[in-house]
């Protein structure tokens, strides 16, 4: 039997120790793997918060909204709208001055497109403007998405002050009477 003190494996055990110096506590040093998990965490917050600001433009999400009926008609008034005021909108009598026509484009390009057409417009000093979104009858299933996306961003965008579907003539329930706020 040999002697474990003479064993060559404690001799290279030993010269493996020199230069390792022992910690004050009992402890497993993390503090390499907390720099790496924190990188990790701040790489994954800043692309989470790149991502959600390409999905809102103006305040406008293009995330789910509530899915409206191609052939139901739509109806917005802010508060303070006179009722006279919105039944002549409702009735073609305020002239619309520029038009925006949004098929073919995606709910992303819709949503960018919007927001700068009603700011322009705006800014333009028009009071009304007429915005095609269409019926989406190219497919039994398929559901009014750009118009109930425009139905939920209307509602949010400075400076509109009512919307209601178009008369047969401008596109009907395809089309919408946008009535603005002036610019002061």
């Amino acid at each position: 039997m040999t002697d474990p003190k003479d064993s060559t494996d404690d001799i290279s055990f030993t010269e493996a120790m020199t230069g390792v110096t022992r910690h004050q506590h009992d402890k497993a040093d993390l503090q390499e793997n907390r720099i790496k998990k924190n990188k990790a965490n701040a790489l994954y917050r800043r692309k989470a918060a790149t991502e959600a600001e390409e999905k809102v433009v103006d305040g406008l999400s293009d995330e789910a909204v509530a899915l409206v009926e191609s052939s139901e008609e739509l109806l917005f008034a802010n508060p303070g709208v006179q009722f006279n005021l919105l039944k002549r909108l409702k009735q073609g009598h305020i002239p619309w001055e520029q038009g925006l026509d949004l098929h073919g484009y995606t709910v992303e390009q819709s949503r960018d497109i919007l927001s700068k057409f009603i700011y322009e417009a705006r800014r333009d000093q028009n009071r009304c403007v007429l915005v095609v979104h269409g019926k989406a009858h190219s497919s039994e299933s398929q559901q009014a998405l750009i118009k109930s996306y425009v139905n939920e961003w209307l509602q949010r965008l400075n400076g509109v002050l009512a919307f209601c579907s178009a008369q047969p003539k401008d596109g009907g329930t395809g089309a919408l009477y946008v009535l603005l706020q002036k610019i002061k």
